[in-house]
């Protein structure tokens, strides 16, 4: 059985670099969408944790 896990990487990676050579711009405005959720994403995980504290 091939590492599918390894192959998979390999086939993401490619296609970011595709990505980032035929269109910069637009994937620079995927990326910067995709950090602002993390972001977002990870402010929002840690008022969940503060405001248990408070309440404790």
């Amino acid at each position: 059985m091939p590492p599918i896990k390894k192959i998979v990487l390999w086939l993401v990676v490619v296609f970011l670099l595709y990505a980032i050579l035929t269109s910069p711009s637009e994937a620079a405005d995927i990326f910067g969408s995709a950090w602002d959720v993390v972001k977002n994403g990870v402010a929002n995980i840690a008022a969940f944790f503060d405001n248990l504290i408070s309440r404790g």
